[in-house]
């Protein structure tokens, strides 16, 4: 294929999302990405894990690639929220009948999945192990060029690069950010007993700790570990020895799972927060981690990136329908006043958590401890929270509810 309607630079878990929701709407892409497949996928290519909010789950269900994931994922049937390991915890869960409120997946399956979904289907043109090295944008469309020399047409381009998108850059489109002083530590742990499929997230004065449930399997009960630790403190507990690793790791557990063991490879990411003020220009439109980058306390990072899948692709759609292109320029606003204030109220509110556990001192810790208390106690307030872990607060795309557009 050498023309599309869309030209997606970014093959990631948001990229290649957007290739397959667009394509089950007849909407065809080019997916350019210099990773190799076989690298990305790998066990030990990251490490990290992602809590699929429902909402999002059944977009994936709608798109058809639920289905690639079969038996790989954990339901989240509860989720435990605690200022370190001191009484006064906040229990979410979901009423009888309303199902999981997210499922937990490696990213590697994840990738896998999406990446297979993508590279089944005729509408959409998978380029791996290339990259775009010159782009051209005006009213009569998008050209680009690959450094395989292959000359690209599209409609529209989408940056989905991730944090540090050089289609953001190269597009001048403002972006408010700032580092968190902090690292996560990820590994993967085995532990004597169940985690029950619940999600626990412990806030320490350094940082918060989230022991996330995967499926067992021949090791016995699994769960993955995103642990928030200062910037200086990083680099040396990456020198820690195993034993030393999983003492530190065994204090910040309390017991509660029994015996742990360690299942690793360990990995460090740093930690940082941007948004971009514009998320649009002419026959661009950014989504993911191009467009925003948020601190994983609430696991919502990729999950608000499906929703700008989901919001973007019902744009388009509804603009083809209409017989407009799908870069008009009026469908790439209303993409954005869609996805604008969600995005930003997502991350003010996960930057205020990470700023509000990280308030060392008693005192501090005890009017944690009293708020926690005081929403376990409102339903009401723990409904709006419950809503938003699941995806399913605001204007819903169409997809978010488990239908095509």
């Amino acid at each position: 294929m050498s023309q599309a309607d869309l030209l997606i630079l970014g093959g990631g878990l948001v990229g290649s999302a957007l290739a397959v929701a667009a394509d089950a709407h007849g909407i065809t892409s080019i997916v350019v990405d210099p990773a190799d497949p076989a690298v990305i996928t790998a066990a030990g290519f990251d490490g990290r894990a992602s809590a699929i909010a429902s909402a999002p789950m059944n977009m994936l269900r709608a798109i058809g690639v639920a289905d690639r994931l079969a038996g790989k994922g954990c339901p989240i049937e509860g989720i435990r929220v605690s200022d370190g390991l001191e009484p006064g915890a906040l229990d979410f869960v979901p009423q009888d009948g309303e199902g999981a409120l997210g499922t937990m997946f490696e990213n590697r399956d994840l990738r896998t999945a999406l990446l297979d979904a993508a590279g089944a289907v005729p509408g959409i043109d998978l380029r791996m192990r290339t990259r775009a090295t010159a782009i051209e944008r005006d009213e009569a469309g998008v050209r680009a060029t690959l450094s395989d020399g292959s000359q690209i047409r599209a409609s529209l381009l989408i940056g989905a690069e991730g944090r540090n998108s050089p289609t953001r850059e190269a597009a001048g489109l403002n972006v408010a950010r700032w580092t968190y002083d902090h690292v996560a530590l990820v590994t993967s742990i085995g532990h004597e007993h169940s985690h029950e499929n619940v999600a626990y997230e412990i806030f320490y004065p350094e940082g918060p700790f989230a022991i996330l449930p995967l499926n067992d399997d021949d090791r016995g009960h699994r769960s993955a570990i995103v642990w928030s630790v200062r910037g200086a403190q990083g680099p040396g507990m990456q020198k820690l020895g195993d034993r030393g690793y999983m003492a530190e790791l065994e204090r910040k557990m309390g017991g509660f799972l029994g015996a742990i063991t360690w299942l690793g490879p360990r990995f460090t990411h740093p930690l940082g927060f941007h948004h971009a003020a514009t998320i649009t220009a002419e026959r661009l439109a950014l989504v993911g981690d191009a467009a925003h980058g948020i601190h994983p306390i609430a696991g919502q990072g990729v999950n608000v990136g499906f929703r700008d899948v989901a919001a973007l692709v019902e744009v388009l759609v509804d603009g083809k329908r209409i017989g407009l292109d799908v870069g008009d320029r009026a469908l790439l606003k209303r993409y954005e006043r869609w996805r604008s204030l969600d995005t930003f109220m997502v991350a003010a509110a996960t930057d205020g958590l990470t700023r509000l556990f990280g308030i060392p001192g008693k005192t501090a810790s005890a009017v944690r401890r009293f708020g926690l208390t005081a929403v376990q106690h409102a339903p009401m307030l723990k409904d709006r929270f419950i809503a938003e872990a699941r995806g399913e607060s605001g204007a819903l795309p169409k997809l978010l509810a488990g239908m095509v557009v």
